[in-house]
């Protein structure tokens, strides 16, 4: 068996289905199956039940859990000591940011890292904020970027940049009815969003909030898996949207879209990592480099 095959496994136990945990994993449905059965002829064990279109864990299934979870523990302390043991700073970083950051954000930053840190491997992967958080919390990732709020009490949380949030639609839109002036009325509106766990979404949620209204209420025409995907919907007529200043700008800028004032609080791109994981020297590193001016690269 290998450690893939051990990563896998714990995905797909922890989500009770295949296609989820290779969704979370960044890999594919087939690859994840694969690596299930090997690890299932290797062993001549049956690790789960197929029950439909799930999985749930066999007897000897459940048994084996927590001991593939504790090697790949030690996997992680084994790499940490042996790249902290040389006292340079290298070895391999996996990241996992959400959408807007690893797109927009965070590509410049880590280009100028690896100038100063060349020995270092960077490995980023792209989810929402919910999936970067778990990802940090099973030690997928070693750090975490993320746009939304996090609920884990194990994570470290500390702010590294800010970003300015917009409602856009298309130039084309008729004039959005407002409730008082600046203050337009989102009831009126059809919205085109993310998906539950994205951090855009998260904002139009608390805007709804402080505006007494019931999100469920709010007519969500379209929910589309990318900020590119919403760009290009609004643009279409399809509806509005809140996003990043970082995605949208352009487009606002060439006249495509239209900014509709509304007085929207900045959120925080916040860097995540573990209570309880040794951070190696690479991690470190590169925790230092963004909190020390890299927010000025544009």
């Amino acid at each position: 068996m290998t450690p893939e095959q051990l990563r896998i496994f714990v995905a797909v136990a922890e989500r009770a289905h295949v296609t989820n945990a290779a969704g979370f994993l960044a890999i594919s449905q087939s690859a994840a199956s694969a690596a299930i059965k090997a690890l299932e002829r290797s062993t001549g064990v049956q690790l789960f039940n197929r029950v439909g279109r799930a999985v749930e864990l066999s007897s000897a299934g459940r048994r084996f859990l927590p001991e593939a979870r504790a090697v790949l523990e030690r996997i992680a302390v084994a790499r940490h000591v042996l790249e902290n043991a040389s006292q340079t700073v290298a070895g391999s970083l996996s990241i996992a940011a959400s959408q807007t950051i690893a797109s927009y954000w965070l590509p410049r930053r880590l280009a100028a890292f690896q100038e100063q840190h060349p020995a270092v491997r960077l490995d980023v992967s792209i989810g929402n904020t919910r999936q970067v958080e778990n990802k940090v919390l099973d030690g997928t990732a070693d750090l975490g970027l993320v746009e939304g709020r996090t609920e884990s009490d194990l994570l470290r949380r500390a702010r590294v940049d800010v970003d300015r949030l917009l409602l856009v639609v298309a130039d084309a839109h008729p004039d959005v009815a407002e409730l008082s002036p600046g203050q337009p009325d989102i009831s009126s509106l059809r919205w085109i969003l993310r998906e539950e766990g994205s951090g855009t979404r998260e904002v139009l949620q608390d805007l709804a909030r402080r505006m007494g209204i019931a999100f469920d209420t709010l007519s969500v025409f379209l929910v589309l898996p990318s900020n590119e995907a919403i760009v290009q919907a609004v643009e279409a007529g399809a509806g509005a949207t809140v996003i990043s200043e970082l995605v949208a700008g352009k487009a606002v800028a060439k006249g495509s879209l239209r900014h509709v004032p509304l007085d929207l609080p900045a959120r925080d791109f916040a860097l995540i990592s573990h209570r309880d994981r040794q951070p190696t020297m690479a991690q470190t590193a590169l925790k230092s480099f963004l909190f020390a001016g890299a927010a000025a690269i544009r």
